[in-house]
Parts: structure tokens; C-alpha cells; sequence
């Protein structure tokens, strides 16, 4: 198991992390959190080489991704960086990379309910108004959970907040910061149910934000 304690904090700079082997040679990972070596909940950024393929498998609780470089690859279609997918639980699929990419994956952590497959290309999809000078993009939302980008304009400041359901963030350009750190571009934060925090930033800053899916303490 490797950080499966939902009541602790993390912030981890990947591109600080060495690359980890997988059960493919042409694909490498690093691991977030873990629940098994190859089953259970995890998270991770992987990297496939140019080249690269993954053996066709099933995704029993469901795989949610985020293309951070290059174009990930299904027999379904081409995802260049930017494109965000969900593949419902019970779904499978054979990927690939021809040109290589970089992807944030979560797998096995849907609601069995939550059967929607997602396909947004966040390079061409609409921001919305947020609260003060943010901007937002909706990825997907289902009861509790929301998944969204976040555009932060040089020198916002939001005001402090509650996470109900906790809050996981994937910096991808800028420096996000709050009370307890800064956090650059490649950084993984995830706070516990009902963290609260202070987050500003001073130049802009993208982050992939997700709320209100982690375990809640009774």
C-alpha cells in the first residue's frame, strides 16, 4: 500500500520522482497512491515510450485519465495532451502511444453507478465564469463528485474553504499556492474531508481540481 490514509495530507512534486517500471518495458510510471502493486485504487503518471503499447485489459471499477504530453491512443481513437477520459466501470481497451505521452490515470475509484464514458478536449472546450477572477472548464460531475480545470489569473486570491468530501489538484502550468506551500507545475495535492485552506496564486496558474469523492469519517 503506498499513501491510503485519506486522512493525511500529501503534496508530491512528480517531476521530482524517478520513473518506476510497469508490467510493460515500453511503459513507466509513478505511483501516488497505492491500495495493491497491480489492483486496487491507485494513481499514478505514466509514460509511454513512442512505440509503446499496454495488452488489452477490463477496468472493473473504472479508469479516469488526464493526457499531460503527446497523444494517448485506444482502438477507440487518438487523445492528444489536454484531453480528458473517463472509461466506465466494466469497460476495457487496448492503448497504445505512436509518438509517446504522458498521462495522469486513476483507476478502480468510480461509483459502480457512475457509468458515463467521457471524451473533453480541454483545448477547445468553453471556461465558464468561476467565483472572483476564476475561470473554469466542468470535466464531469456525478452526486458528490466534480471534476474540473481551474484557470487562476495573475494574483488571485480565493477565499478559505472547506473540502466536504476532501480535494485532490494536479498542477498544470503556473505555481499554486496556500498557507502551507507552493506548488509548481507537475505537483499532486490531496486533502483530507473537511481540510480547509487559503489558496492564492501570483501568476497564472491551471490546475485539474476533483472534490467531494474522497472517504468521509463517520
Amino acid at each position: 500500500m503506498l499513501n491510503m490514509n485519506f486522512d493525511e495530507r500529501l503534496a508530491i512534486n512528480t517531476q521530482l520522482q524517478e520513473w518506476q517500471a510497469s508490467p510493460s518495458s515500453t511503459v513507466w510510471r509513478k505511483p501516488l497512491e497505492r491500495e495493491a502493486k497491480e489492483s486496487g485504487h491507485t494513481t499514478s503518471v505514466v509514460k509511454y515510450e513512442p512505440s509503446a503499447s499496454f495488452k488489452q485489459h477490463s477496468h472493473p471499477y473504472g479508469e479516469e485519465m488526464l493526457v499531460l504530453e503527446g497523444v494517448f491512443s485506444d482502438e477507440h481513437g487518438d487523445y492528444p495532451a489536454g484531453t480528458y477520459l473517463r472509461n466506465p466501470p466494466g469497460s476495457k481497451h487496448s492503448p497504445f502511444s505512436n509518438e509517446g505521452c504522458v498521462i495522469l490515470v486513476k483507476l478502480n475509484q468510480f461509483d459502480k453507478r457512475d457509468l458515463a464514458k467521457v471524451r473533453v478536449n480541454t483545448n477547445t472546450a468553453e471556461w465558464l465564469q468561476g467565483q472572483g477572477g476564476l475561470q473554469v472548464m466542468p470535466l464531469h460531475n456525478f452526486e458528490h463528485e466534480h471534476v474540473a480545470l481551474v484557470k487562476w489569473p495573475v494574483g488571485e486570491v480565493f477565499k478559505p474553504h472547506k473540502h466536504f468530501g476532501g480535494e485532490e489538484i494536479f498542477v498544470l502550468s503556473g505555481t499554486f499556492k496556500d498557507e502551507h506551500g507552493e506548488y509548481p507545475k507537475g505537483t499532486w495535492i490531496r486533502s483530507p474531508h473537511m481540510s480547509q485552506h487559503h489558496p492564492y496564486v501570483d501568476e497564472e496558474t491551471v490546475i485539474w481540481v476533483k472534490t467531494g469523492h474522497l472517504p468521509v469519517a463517520l
